[in-house]
């Protein structure tokens, strides 16, 4: 069973339904303790860094979280919820991330001359081959995203690709069963249910 959490925030229903689409048993919750009978875990995300957070607090879901986490159960955050892997972000103003990758998450630079939020399809750059969650993805594939911020991993051995918006950001991490990406394979289309596909298949 794959559960996606649901903390008041992030695109439930369209990530539901994609895996929905590929006949697995999936259970939207907020349930500390569905999360121990979870196979799987999805990490949602749309929003502020600070509501999500305290969203995580309210429905006492974080430690049963890391817990999961710390079984070598699977895990994939999707965009703010990838975030909130790390451990701080430049958007938050009383909370800290979770911790469970090191690094933190940056906002994008005004003096880019760019778009900010970053919305739109854009590329990834694969710098790691292996990755089980992109078997199969051709390098600069288009994927769609949403943001505004950005994660740094302190570790750059967990880059799987990079995505050029006026500098090169990391836009899939991996380290062993946590998997995040910063766009939303949900809206991504043809590519994107590849990359749910590869998810549901990972042991």
């Amino acid at each position: 069973m794959i559960c996606i959490i649901d903390y008041g925030m992030g695109n439930i229903h369209s990530v539901k339904k994609a895996l929905e689409s590929f006949g697995v048993k999936t259970l939207v919750t907020s349930n500390p303790q569905d999360l121990e009978k979870a196979d799987k875990i999805i990490l949602p995300g749309v929003g502020a860094f600070d509501d999500a957070i305290l969203g995580l607090k309210k429905k006492d879901l974080i430690s049963n979280l890391i817990k999961h986490i710390e079984n070598k159960k699977t895990i994939l955050g999707i965009c703010l919820g990838m975030q909130l892997l790390f451990e701080e972000s430049q958007e938050a103003k009383d909370s800290r991330g979770l911790g469970i990758l090191k690094g933190r998450i940056k906002k994008f630079d005004n003096n880019l001359s760019l778009k900010i939020p970053h919305i739109g399809w854009n590329q990834i750059k694969m710098v790691l081959k292996d990755c089980p969650l992109l078997k199969d993805i051709p390098d600069n594939s288009y994927v769609y995203f949403c943001h505004s911020y950005y994660p740094e991993p302190e570790d750059k051995n967990i880059i799987v690709t990079y995505t050029d918006y006026g500098l090169d950001f990391a836009s899939v991490v991996w380290k062993d069963n946590i998997y995040g990406v910063q766009f939303h394979p949900e809206k991504s289309q043809a590519i994107g249910l590849k990359i749910i596909k590869n998810f549901i298949s990972l042991c």
